[in-house]
């Protein structure tokens, strides 16, 4: 999963697609019958678009996924709204040293614009200090060029670090990254 992977570019909200609370998602451990659900927004190019990752064209490679990398990841939840059906996926990927992690997130599209990718990340920054030992830095990279997904981390809490200048190559493309970053003592935003 990509670093942090929602649009470049916002959808307006469509009529009766009003904005989210944090109290109405929910983050849960994926399941291997989640695949369907996945494969809905996982199947979806735009979605992929600021992804390291490839549109699944097919169920196969996705369950493959599911069960070598999501099942066996140590932090990596099912975004959820009232159906308890995912829609999206948050994950907190260790790095070389244990006091630090990576943010990833991904979203379907349908669910761009209403808040629900700051609620998971909000959600994950209220939860993972306790569980994961050690930790105590959240961090995360974002394409210079996806706004959208820096003001995700910018009203979850998090501080804008610094532009890494050609940090990562996307898809094959050198990219300039933000790095943003919440530690154990910032305080979650309601």
């Amino acid at each position: 999963m990509e670093a942090t992977a929602t649009p470049s570019t916002q959808e307006e909200v469509k009529p009766g697609t009003a904005k989210v609370t944090v109290a109405e998602v929910t983050l849960r451990k994926f399941e291997v019958s989640d695949v369907d659900a996945m494969m809905a927004w996982a199947s979806d190019p735009q979605v992929a678009a600021p992804c390291r990752w490839d549109a699944y064209e097919s169920t196969e490679p996705l369950l493959a996924f599911i069960r070598d990398v999501v099942l066996p990841h140590p932090w990596f939840r099912a975004i959820c709204l009232e159906s308890g059906r995912p829609v999206g996926a948050v994950s907190v990927s260790p790095t070389g040293d244990p006091c630090r992690a990576e943010l990833g997130y991904v979203l379907a599209r349908a669910h761009w614009g209403r808040g629900v990718a700051t609620a998971a990340v909000k959600r994950t920054v209220a939860t993972v200090f306790a569980e994961v030992q050690r930790l105590e830095r959240v961090e995360a990279l974002v394409d210079v060029a996806n706004p959208a997904s820096q003001r995700v981390l910018e009203k979850a809490g998090f501080t804008r670090e610094a532009v890494l200048r050609k940090y990562s190559a996307v898809k094959g493309i050198v990219r300039d990254m933000v790095m943003f970053s919440f530690i154990d003592t910032d305080p979650v935003p309601e």
